[in-house]
C-alpha cells in the first residue's frame, strides 16, 4: 500500500514509518522539521540524539533493502500538500504534522494561534488535496483523548445516543478540550467529519491516549536511527520526564494531588494499532472514531511505577509535589471505551512497567545529556497566562532543590512565525 505520512520526522512519524517499511509498504513522508525547532525554543533537546534526516533515511535503507521516499514540505502550503499527493498517489494518509502540545498552545495569544492555524489548517489542506486526487484514499488523524476531557459519565467512542424530550439521535460524544492544543484537535475532528459527509471521504479519528517507549519494536537499533523522546515542560510527555528526572537523580515532580488519570500505550503497540486501521479501512463516506490505550493510570500512580523501576536498576528517586501550573480537575471520574481497535485484532504486547523499563535503560548513557538540559524539567507555562516556576510543595532531604534559570522562551516565536524554516542538523 502507497502511504503518505505527514510529520514524518516526529516522534511517531519517524516511528511508523520504519514500522511500515518494515512489513512491505511504500512509504512517502513529508515534514518542515518544526519539532526541532519548537524543542529548541524551549532551550531543550530530545533525550536520545537525533540524526539529520538524510543520516535517518541512509540508515534506514540500508537496514530494510527499500527507501523511505521524503520530501521537504509545509503542510499550511496547498500548492505543497498537491504537488506531493499529484507525484505519490497515496492509499492512506496519515495526519502527524500538528503541533502535539498543550503547554505551548497556552504560552501566549502568539503561541495559541500559531497552534491553531497550523494544527486545523494544515488538516484543511489534506482534505481538500484528498478530494481533488485521490478521494478513495483513507485519512487517519491523530487526535487525543483529550478532545474528550474528564466528562462525569463514561466516554464512548466517538458517538453516543441521546434521548431528549422524548426524541432519540445517534450523536457526536461531547468535546471539554482543555487547551487551546486540544481545541485545534477537536476543530479538526469536526472539519473531518464533516469532509466525509460532503465529499464521501473515508476517515478514522484516532483519539489516543499518552504514548511510551523509545522503541518501535523488540529490538534494539542504530543510534543513528532512533525516534526522538523529549522532556521539556512542552514537548516531554508526563512519563517521559519522570524517565528522564530518574536517570539524573532528580526528584519525580509530581503536579497536584496526582489523582489526574489518563489512558496510556507503549509505542510499539501504538504501531500495531495504527497499522490495523490502516490496513482496514472505513468505506466511502464513512467517518469513524476509535479510542486507542491500554491502561489506565493517574499520575501518582505513574510516578511509583517509575520509582520502582529505577530502583530495580539501583536508583534512588524520589517523588514530590508541585504545584500544578495547569487549570484541570485533579480528582476525576475516567472510564473510556476501547472496543473497536480490539475489534481489529489489537492485543497490548509490552506492559506500562515493561516499558519503562526498557525506557530507563536506554536513557541511562545519556544522562550527561539530560543533566546539562535539566532546567527544563520543571514547569513555567501557566494556563491562566504568564510565565512563573511552579513552586515545589514537598521534596526529599536526600535530594536537596536545584538552582532554576528563569523561563527564556517568552516571545521567541513573533507574528510571522519564523519557526517554518528547514532544521535538519543533528539534535
Amino acid at each position: 500500500m502507497r502511504i503518505f505520512i505527514a510529520g514524518m520526522d516526529g516522534y511517531l512519524g519517524w516511528s511508523l514509518a520504519k514500522h511500515l517499511t518494515s512489513v512491505g509498504h511504500d512509504v512517502f513522508g513529508v515534514d518542515l522539521f518544526l519539532r526541532r525547532k519548537w524543542v529548541e525554543e524551549m532551550r531543550s533537546v530530545s533525550a536520545l540524539p537525533i540524526w539529520p534526516i538524510e543520516v535517518r533515511l541512509e540508515e534506514a535503507r540500508n537496514l530494510f533493502g527499500r527507501s523511505l521516499q521524503f520530501q521537504t514540505g509545509d503542510l499550511c502550503d496547498f500548492d505543497s500538500v498537491e504537488r506531493a499527493f499529484r507525484e505519490f498517489q497515496p492509499e492512506a494518509v496519515v495526519q502527524l504534522g500538528e503541533c502535539p502540545s498543550a503547554p505551548y498552545s497556552m504560552i501566549d495569544r502568539q503561541h495559541a494561534v500559531f497552534v491553531q492555524t497550523n494544527n486545523v489548517v494544515g488538516t484543511f489542506n489534506l482534505l481538500f488535496a484528498m478530494k481533488t486526487i485521490c478521494p478513495s484514499a483513507h485519512l487517519i488523524k491523530l487526535g487525543t483523548m483529550g478532545e474528550y476531557g474528564t466528562p462525569d459519565i463514561d466516554i464512548p467512542e466517538g458517538f453516543f445516543d441521546v434521548e431528549f424530550r422524548g426524541r432519540r439521535d445517534r450523536l457526536p460524544f461531547p468535546r471539554t478540550a482543555g487547551s487551546w492544543y486540544h481545541w485545534s484537535k477537536v476543530h479538526s475532528s469536526n472539519n473531518i467529519m464533516f469532509a466525509c459527509k460532503q465529499y464521501g471521504l473515508r476517515a478514522t479519528d484516532i483519539m489516543q491516549g499518552v504514548v511510551v517507549g523509545s522503541r518501535w519494536s523488540e529490538r534494539a537499533e542504530d543510534e543513528r536511527l532512533a525516534t526522538r523522546l523529549d522532556f521539556d515542560e512542552a514537548f516531554g510527555t508526563i512519563v517521559n520526564r519522570f524517565c528522564c528526572q530518574a536517570v539524573i537523580g532528580h526528584p519525580l515532580t509530581q503536579y497536584g494531588a496526582g489523582k489526574q488519570t489518563r489512558g496510556f500505550l507503549a509505542l510499539r503497540d501504538t504501531m500495531q494499532c495504527l497499522t490495523l486501521v490502516i490496513e482496514h479501512p472505513p468505506a466511502a463516506g464513512e467517518y469513524r472514531v476509535f479510542n486507542q490505550f491500554a491502561e489506565i493510570h493517574s499520575v501518582a500512580g505513574l510516578a511509583e511505577i517509575v520509582r520502582k523501576a529505577s530502583a530495580r536498576l539501583g536508583i534512588d528517586v524520589a517523588v514530590c509535589k508541585t504545584e500544578n501550573p495547569r487549570i484541570e480537575r485533579e480528582q476525576h471520574y475516567y472510564n473510556p471505551d476501547c472496543i473497536h481497535l480490539r475489534d481489529l485484532g489489537y492485543r497490548p504486547t509490552h506492559s506500562l512497567e515493561q516499558e519503562v523499563a526498557v525506557m530507563l535503560t536506554d536513557l541511562m548513557p545519556h544522562r550527561e545529556r539530560i543533566r546539562a538540559k535539566q532546567q527544563v524539567l520543571l514547569p513555567t507555562i501557566r494556563w491562566g497566562g504568564g510565565q512563573e516556576r511552579v513552586q515545589v510543595y514537598q521534596a526529599s532531604e536526600s535530594h536537596p532543590p536545584l538552582e532554576w534559570a528563569e523561563p527564556q522562551h517568552q516571545g521567541t516565536l513573533q507574528e510571522s512565525h519564523p519557526l517554518r524554516a528547514r532544521s535538519t542538523g543533528m539534535e
